[in-house]
């Protein structure tokens, strides 16, 4: 993994004062001691074949590459169990020269939802706040973000990005195995903010907020996306647990309460420009992540609940403008 042409675009913009930490954070992010599991992901990136290359699409509902010529069964049959070295893949889906990459996530559906009603990307500068392994990153790109960096603090799902980068080959595209904490404060180096997924998994909702604002420009973009329940705008849910079998959940607000907190935290223009129920269509288990999944954490005899009895998950997503 070679971050050194990131590094030379970084220069000479309001990136580069992150660069004297930059490349320590991103070593200690993958460093073998610390991630047990990360030497055979290391490896498996190295058994990856070389295969030449006829189109790359982004900007579609599989992010895919083509190759030049078909491949045999046998050929196809490898490629496919080398990528199954990187599972479970929860973000997607993908097609990697034939192989169809059918993730938990219909991820592609997310973006559906929000691609019409964000600034247009072309030329901007854009940060993938939790990003897993890249699929809303690569669409960015599809719409002609000129740079995008993904953090994710999960080596895993750097290593399936790194994978997928072994055939896309787009030097305008990265993810980085980091937490928004390694973003340095003040950074105000982006047109657009990404946070997808992220904000109920904060223990600080408010400092969460602010920390993306303190990565934007003046003027902006964050869209962010979250988990929401019904209600006015003073509902918030504060799970006594786990909230549909996840540990790590804090704070989920009404929508009118995260417009709330929005406008109080300094963002204008603050627009809900999406509420839906997430379905079983959207989220579930395939051969490529076999664990449990939305099924199996609803109510058995109630679908409308979790299955701690809580609302089942209804997704909301947010645009706002830095001030």
């Amino acid at each position: 993994m070679n971050f050194t042409k990131l590094y030379e675009l970084m220069h000479d913009t309001e990136l580069e004062v992150w660069l004297p930490t930059l490349d320590k954070q991103i070593k200690q992010g993958l460093c073998n001691d610390t991630y047990g599991k990360l030497s055979g992901w290391k490896k498996a990136l190295t058994e990856l074949p070389v295969i030449e290359l006829k189109k790359v699409e982004l900007n579609a509902q599989h992010v895919a590459v083509y190759p030049k010529t078909a491949l045999s069964n046998d050929e196809a049959d490898a490629l496919k169990n080398t990528l199954k070295k990187f599972m479970p893949w929860r973000k997607g889906p993908y097609l990697v020269h034939g192989v169809n990459l059918n993730t938990e996530w219909r991820s592609d559906l997310k973006w559906q939802r929000l691609q019409a009603a964000i600034k247009p990307l072309a030329g901007r500068t854009v940060l993938d706040v939790g990003c897993g392994n890249g699929y809303h990153a690569w669409r960015m790109r599809g719409m002609g973000a000129d740079l995008v960096i993904g953090i994710d603090p999960s080596p895993l799902f750097v290593m399936q990005f790194q994978a997928l980068q072994h055939f896309i080959k787009d030097e305008k595209t990265y993810v980085l195995p980091l937490g928004i904490e390694a973003v340095p404060d003040n950074l105000s180096a982006f047109d657009t903010v990404f946070s997808m997924g992220v904000f109920y998994h904060r223990k600080s909702p408010v400092d969460h907020l602010y920390q993306l604002r303190q990565c934007l420009k003046s003027g902006g973009e964050l869209v962010l996306e979250t988990l929401v329940i019904k209600g006015d705008e003073f509902q918030v849910l504060m799970p006594e647990d786990r909230y549909a079998q996840m540990r790590n959940v804090w704070f989920i607000p009404s929508s009118k309460a995260m417009i709330k907190w929005l406008q109080r935290c300094g963002f204008k223009n603050v627009k809900l420009i999406d509420e839906s129920i997430t379905g079983l269509d959207e989220q579930r288990s395939t051969e490529w992540m076999q664990f449990h999944s939305l099924k199996d954490f609803l109510h058995p005899d109630d679908s409308s609940k979790t299955i701690e009895g809580y609302p089942a998950p209804l997704r909301a997503i947010f645009t706002a403008e830095a001030p």
